[in-house]
């Protein structure tokens, strides 16, 4: 059984990356701000997906999909706006 300490390991980490990548989207640049909170929220999906205890909203299934593809598809976005010539793809 894990303790309450273990259940909120993973929470600050995946909140404190968020709060950092939307920071740095508003002040230096939205791409790669749009790039990490991406990553932010792909490594949320991760987590979840081990088992972490409060990133759990649904069923673990659930959550580390939607995490995943929202995580993924805000990277895929963030590249396509600096680089353009990956449209096509």
């Amino acid at each position: 059984m894990s303790t309450t300490e273990d259940r909120w390991r993973p929470y600050p980490l995946v909140l404190a990356g968020a709060i950092l990548a939307v920071t740095f989207a508003v002040l230096l640049d939205p791409e790669w701000g749009g790039f990490s909170l991406g990553v932010v929220m792909t490594l949320g999906a991760v987590l979840r997906l081990v088992g972490s205890g409060l990133l759990a909203v649904r069923t673990r299934t659930t959550d580390a999909v939607t995490l995943a593809v929202f995580g993924v598809a805000l990277m895929a976005g963030s590249l396509v706006l600096q680089y353009p010539a990956l449209m096509p793809l």
